[in-house]
């Protein structure tokens, strides 16, 4: 669902007079009340998707969300609405994601045989896995929540996430693990809590095992590349604890002269815009890949 004006707020007064004045302050507060409406409407109405027992509406119900979210991105009102609405248990969607389209299978010797349903008339629930699409899907709307959310990166804390997002990374696709590299840096980001769990998780070091597997898609080392220079470069100066730690481990993974490139790779463009950011981010990946290949 899309955020639109609504029509009877395009008009502009042309009076400076008290009567105009006060016109105005009404249209703008009933503008507010009707965007926390459709704000609110489109989370109930993905929400409820997304919770489905079957994957096709969970996957529409992802995909209502993903476009609900980057219309919210269009102005700084409708942003502080989201996360308004993110501090209602009822309208959180991190916690959706992991109770559904993120939620971890079962282990063979962890499940429980339940013949409840065999001594009772209610029939059985059955809940279809989730596709590689809708995991995609899912981590793109968990990416975009903790961007637009800082607190959403504490409820997928709670939510266990680094530990479901390293699962997916070991042992989804191509197209799965590449969202899973941008959803896992987008909930790193200033939360210390995660960044900890990432650690213990030994995170870098799975990182660095992909970035250095040859018979890995081309597209998904390139990933671990930018994704090494994003936490890096956002982490210098910040956390020094965290700091000091990655600052030993990737030289004894990667060698010196990748993690000397990375150091200095991971300090680029500050004052740039976003486009020439990502094309910055893109090259300076591809060549810490080429240096891998001289080690």
């Amino acid at each position: 669902m899309y955020l639109k004006k609504a029509s009877w707020c395009k008009e502009e007064a042309s009076s400076s007079s008290p009567t105009s004045t006060a016109v105005d302050d009404l249209i703008s507060s009933l503008n507010k009340q009707r965007l926390y409406r459709e704000v609110t409407l489109a989370l109930r109405t993905g929400l409820r998707d997304a919770a489905a027992h079957f994957s096709f509406l969970r996957v529409r119900g992802l995909r209502n969300l993903l476009k609900f979210l980057k219309s919210v991105t269009d102005s700084d009102s409708t942003i502080l609405l989201f996360s308004f609405a993110q501090s209602v248990p009822d309208l959180q969607v991190v916690p959706v994601l992991f109770q559904n389209s993120l939620r971890q299978a079962p282990r063979d010797d962890e499940s429980v045989p339940n013949l409840d349903h065999l001594f009772s008339v209610e029939p059985v629930k059955i809940t279809s896995p989730s596709t590689d699409t809708e995991v995609a899907l899912a981590l793109r709307v968990l990416e975009g929540c903790c961007l637009l959310h800082r607190d959403s990166a504490a409820l997928a804390f709670k939510c266990n996430a680094v530990q479901v997002l390293m699962d997916i990374l070991s042992t989804r696709g191509v197209l799965e693990r590449g969202a899973c590299l941008d959803a896992l840096i987008s909930i790193l980001l200033d939360s210390s809590s995660n960044q900890m769990e990432f650690e213990a998780c030994h995170g870098i070091e799975k990182i660095a095992e992909l970035i250095k597997d040859k018979q890995v898609d081309d597209s998904l080392r390139l990933k671990c590349g930018e994704f090494l220079l994003l936490l890096i470069g956002h982490l210098n100066g910040k956390e020094r604890s965290a700091m000091i730690r990655i600052n030993d481990e990737i030289p004894q993974l990667l060698g010196e002269k990748s993690a000397s490139l990375i150091w200095a790779a991971s300090q680029f463009g500050s004052t740039l815009d976003p486009e020439q950011r990502q094309t910055a981010l893109h090259i300076h990946a591809g060549r810490v890949l080429e240096s891998l290949e001289l080690e």
